[in-house]
């Protein structure tokens, strides 16, 4: 089933109207003709039927009921460094897939990206558009939270009562397994940048209550450590596996 993500306050109880890039995508990408059954997802964990029609007003969804549909059943917040290129955006993407309800890129002392106000805000925009289309793809109908780059003691501040902070880091620490409280609100991960995290950044995370977890002898690349990290959690405390 195609689906296409509507926000929600563009929904009405029957119908959505097209915005010019959704017409464009629906009937000039998927060349869809009136009638045509599809899928709409309204980013709060929303999900319809809907069907294609041309109208006076121009072309719109009908819609049929909304329908609820369970969000990522663990709770996980993904801190990562900045990095160059588009190394992030491969973060983003898959992070959503394996259901990250947060996404948190921090200004770490060893990070090679620095972004002035106007460059982040660009950035989150386009780790959005990332978010959205692996949602859509992935069958969530949920969206997550992209911040805005800040520093990582920010970050830490930041982060909902009752979460489980989790420092991966290269040079050891405690099996994950053995972190995992299913207890918990939720999971904070914390990923480095290449080089990981400094000493006194390291301070800082375990002086918030954060611990250490190791993700085994391996050395692994700043985003291969971002997206394992996500897996695991999902797999020990959610709905993965």
């Amino acid at each position: 089933m195609r689906r296409i993500f509507i926000p929600r306050h563009r929904i009405t109880s029957h119908s959505a109207p097209l915005a010019e890039g959704e017409r464009h995508y629906l009937l000039d990408v998927l060349r869809l003709s009136p009638g045509a059954e599809l899928e709409v997802f309204d980013g709060e964990g929303g999900s319809y039927s809907a069907r294609l029609f041309v109208g006076e007003g121009g072309v719109g969804l009908g819609l049929g009921p909304r329908r609820e549909v369970p969000a990522p059943r663990a709770c996980v917040q993904l801190a990562f460094a900045l990095a160059r290129g588009d190394r992030c955006d491969l973060v983003v993407q898959k992070a959503v897939e394996l259901g990250v309800v947060r996404l948190s890129p921090c200004v770490a002392e060893r990070s090679l990206m620095r972004l002035d106000a106007a460059r982040g805000e660009a950035r989150v925009r386009r780790w959005q558009r990332i978010a959205a289309e692996a949602a859509r793809q992935c069958g969530r109908s949920d969206l997550p939270v992209v911040d805005s780059p800040a520093p990582l003691a920010h970050v830490l501040e930041r982060v909902p009562e009752g979460f489980c902070k989790i420092l991966f880091h290269e040079d050891g620490g405690h099996r994950l397994g053995d972190l995992v409280d299913r207890s918990a609100a939720g999971y904070l991960a914390l990923v480095g940048p290449e080089g990981g995290f400094t000493l006194g950044e390291v301070e800082m995370c375990l002086a918030a209550g954060a611990r250490m977890a190791t993700l085994g002898p391996r050395v692994l690349r700043f985003e291969t450590a971002g997206i394992v990290a996500t897996a695991l959690l999902q797999h020990l405390a959610g709905d993965l596996g």
